[in-house]
């Protein structure tokens, strides 16, 4: 709006006024024209120039600023997330891990509705959830995957049996690695009850708990489990990232590898028809990865830190016209 500038400075003290009087103290428009004895119209003006300008500046935000609701936002409007949770956490990585993991819960506990079924994946944050978590309703628990080595010394079967616990629903859990060296061996174990009776499962689940992995060293635990010629396999097919030992590519399409006949997980046709997929992702350097799994349509909530959120929006701000790329 023309008029409020430093050559003006009435102009300027009188937006600053009348701002004051609507944001600070709650005065409608309406009073502060008669007020200051200028029309409702110039205070609509006043008020959108203030803001224009950059004198007065609006932050969306929870008291202590753990959640920032605003960033949370923004997410949600530039990704089309249907739910996104940012925390204002320090980006030490194991403390980070283990944070993220505790909101985790918390956004589950709130989002989690009776009648649902929740599939539960491996990750590293996954204990932090469960230890987390206080209350569910009594919904069945899905084991989707193997694990990998045991995180933070629990394997996975007790990490879900400990969550099924919290609800007191059934829990349908397996004891087996996600990735096995021989395709007849992981074969074998797929046919065993347990684990077969969970798969079958998977269709039926409406809500499911990930993790997002980028195709590089520390950044996957898939990545650092692998031999070096696998991993420059992988990456010549063009993986991008694994989202619960599903290989995808840039644009978030799972990809069929070598390594698929040997893991033990949802396949990605499965992963892709789940209603909600609440992925938990941390470290700028994933930023590429978790636009991917956005991009494919695989993650519909996420739950991350600051930092990650900035580069996500950096970079869509870089690139304005395509929010997912």
């Amino acid at each position: 709006m023309a008029g409020l500038s430093a050559d003006r400075p009435s102009e300027v003290v009188l937006a600053a006024l009348v701002a004051r009087q609507f944001y600070l103290e709650g005065v409608s428009k309406v009073d502060i024209a008669d007020r200051l004895g200028i029309s409702r119209f110039r205070v609509a003006r006043l008020l959108e120039s203030a803001r224009e300008t950059g004198l007065v500046r609006i932050e969306i935000g929870l008291p202590g600023g753990i959640l920032d609701a605003g960033l949370s936002a923004e997410l949600c409007s530039v990704f089309g997330l249907r739910q996104a949770f940012v925390f204002n956490f320090p980006d030490d990585a194991v403390a980070l891990r283990q944070r993220l993991g505790e909101a985790a819960a918390q956004v589950l506990m709130d989002l989690i509705k009776p009648g649902d079924i929740l599939g539960l994946t491996w990750s590293r944050t996954l204990s932090g959830l469960a230890a987390a978590l206080t209350q569910l309703p009594p919904c069945p628990i899905v084991q989707m995957t193997g694990a990998v080595p045991p995180p933070d010394g629990r394997d996975l079967l007790e990490v879900v049996r400990s969550v099924a616990r919290i609800g007191g629903g059934p829990a349908h859990v397996f004891y087996a690695p996600m990735l096995l060296d021989d395709a007849r061996a992981a074969a074998a174990i797929r046919r065993q009850g347990d684990i077969a009776e969970a798969f079958a499962l998977v269709p039926k689940v409406t809500i499911a708990v990930v993790a997002i992995g980028a195709w590089a060293p520390g950044l996957s635990t898939i990545y650092d489990a692998i031999t070096p010629a696998e991993r420059e396999s992988l990456a010549a097919l063009g993986v991008d990232a694994e989202i619960a030992g599903v290989f995808i590519g840039a644009d978030g399409t799972p990809l069929t590898t070598p390594l698929d006949n040997r893991m033990i997980v949802t396949p990605g046709s499965l992963l892709a028809k789940i209603p909600f997929v609440l992925a938990v992702a941390y470290d700028p350097e994933k930023s590429d990865a978790v636009r991917a799994a956005i991009r494919g349509g695989l993650v519909h909530g996420l739950v991350t830190h600051t930092t990650l959120a900035r580069a996500l929006l950096s970079h869509a701000a870089a690139n304005h016209g395509d929010a997912g790329a």
